[in-house]
């Protein structure tokens, strides 16, 4: 049987406490992030269904991403969105020396004119070295308390939004992905999730570039 955790176990932040996953429930936000794009298949529908319901979100892009794509880039840019690094490859940092995976961090924001500030580990993986190094030159490691898992071919599509329904509270950090991996669930789950935002008075943020 496999086990997923929907929810981020409450000792796995106390083991981290200076990353980030979620914020103060004392006001009704809720952050949307997005993993892994810009790419066409997928993230101008995003943005389109962002859009439409008049909110923000956070996207953790792959520099090369950025690279082949840079029109969508700066769609994201333009609509207000908040941008994050992801690496320039989507590198796993338990399984990359310390200065490569640095390398990889650096080699993002030569895709970008304005380097961001918010970076988040593909996979959510990485060494405590490399960790300290992030945040020693400055950046917001931010992780979340809710994830999607649209990207898991073996849940449906309905448990996919029952992951997020169910376990998302006012300072959520939830985790999609805009990919192709994840197109098929995403497609159904967002605008079902956006819906349930609005119906409970919340307000969807992008997560500020400094604390």
């Amino acid at each position: 049987m496999k086990f997923y955790f929907p929810k981020t176990p409450k000792f796995v932040t106390w083991l981290y406490p200076k990353r980030i996953w979620a914020f103060s429930t004392a006001k009704k936000e809720i952050f949307l992030t997005f993993d892994d794009g810009p790419i066409p298949e997928v993230t101008p529908w995003v943005l389109d269904q962002l859009k439409e319901h008049e909110v923000k979100a956070t996207f953790f892009c792959i520099g090369d991403n950025i690279r082949k794509h840079p029109h969508l880039f700066q769609r994201l840019l333009d609509e207000g969105h908040s941008i994050g690094n992801h690496t320039f490859h989507h590198v796993k940092g338990t399984q990359t020396a310390t200065s490569a995976y640095l390398e990889e961090v650096a080699a993002f924001n030569h895709c970008v004119e304005h380097p961001p500030k918010l970076f988040r580990p593909p996979y959510g993986k990485l060494t405590r070295q490399q960790a300290r190094a992030i945040q020693k030159a400055g950046y917001r490691i931010v992780m979340w308390d809710v994830i999607s898992y649209d990207f898991d071919k073996t849940i449906t599509k309905e448990r996919c939004l029952k992951n997020v329904i169910r376990k998302m509270k006012e300072g959520s950090i939830i985790v999609f992905h805009d990919s192709l991996k994840a197109e098929q669930h995403l497609r159904y789950t967002l605008p079902k999730v956006l819906e349930v935002i609005k119906e409970r008075g919340w307000m969807a943020k992008s997560i500020p570039q400094h604390a």
